[in-house]
């Protein structure tokens, strides 16, 4: 049975998108058959930034509402044989996502897949709540700012009480905090919460620090996950938290400056 993680955040911008874009690559690089799903309806941004946004025929909405079977629907990944995407429809409302078929779509995926990735909206908006209620694992995004992390606090209090396993007294939902657009020279002058204020308000577990970079921007407009681009600070972080969240022992980068040698200081680096 396929393990469903969530994507979700307190507010929007933060990075959940790119987020589950890299997360659903990393996994399936790593050879397990992974699937993301855009629960923003209306909107439908992955895929574009999976790149496929010309082969989308039919979508979320039409497998909810039987107009379209899942095979029809998902878009495999040209990158990885791995990987599929299931795009979200920009015509309909988002109230046409609803727990029972939104459960019967996931109940069918989890038959074929390892890992079931979701694309939550952000906030308490009806689609969130959809892609909250059947994860098993939910990875908060969050920004070094005192409104993005005050935001994803009160997510934490909806993943503790309304999703099926809290209805159902089961094990609660495995909760992660990434932490993204981190810059370690505007935390050192308070520009910017640090990774220790942000612990100290969520109490998470740090699945990883992801650092401010316009790779981001230029994988995000280019159609291609971040985490491709291996030279990228933000791409080897993205690929460290694939590993952690696989169970690997890697250590937390890019959440210090850089010490300058003695010569980069002459020359002011």
């Amino acid at each position: 049975m396929a393990r469903i993680i969530v994507i979700t955040s307190g507010k929007g911008g933060v990075g959940k998108t790119t987020t589950s874009a890299a997360l659903a690559m990393g996994l399936a690089q790593r050879g397990k058959r992974t699937v993301v799903i855009d629960f923003d309806v209306g909107l439908r941004n992955l895929d574009l930034i999976m790149g496929c946004e010309r082969r989308v025929v039919y979508d979320f909405i039409n497998v909810i509402n039987q107009e379209a079977n899942l095979n029809q629907a998902l878009i495999r990944d040209k990158r990885c044989d791995h990987l599929y995407v299931l795009p979200a429809s920009q015509t309909r409302d988002k109230d046409a996502l609803t727990k029972e078929g939104v459960g019967r779509v996931l109940e069918e995926l989890a038959q074929s897949y390892d890992f079931i990735v979701c694309d939550s909206p952000a906030g308490i908006e009806h689609g969130a709540t959809m892609a909250m209620y059947y994860a098993d694992d939910a990875i908060v995004v969050t920004n070094p700012e005192v409104s993005s992390v005050r935001d994803s606090d009160r997510m934490l209090g909806i993943l503790s009480s309304r999703s099926r396993r809290a209805e159902n007294s089961d094990e609660p939902v495995r909760e992660f905090l990434l932490l993204t657009r981190y810059n370690a020279e505007r935390v050192e002058i308070g520009e910017m919460l640090s990774v220790e204020d942000v612990q100290e308000i969520l109490s998470l577990n740090l699945l990883g620090v992801i650092p401010e970079s316009k790779a981001v921007l230029n994988a995000s407009n280019s159609g291609i996950p971040v985490i491709l681009d291996r030279e990228s600070d933000a791409g080897q972080a993205y690929g460290d938290v694939v590993s952690r969240y696989l169970g690997e022992e890697v250590p937390h980068r890019f959440i210090h400056t850089e010490k300058k040698g003695f010569l980069s200081r002459i020359f002011r680096g």
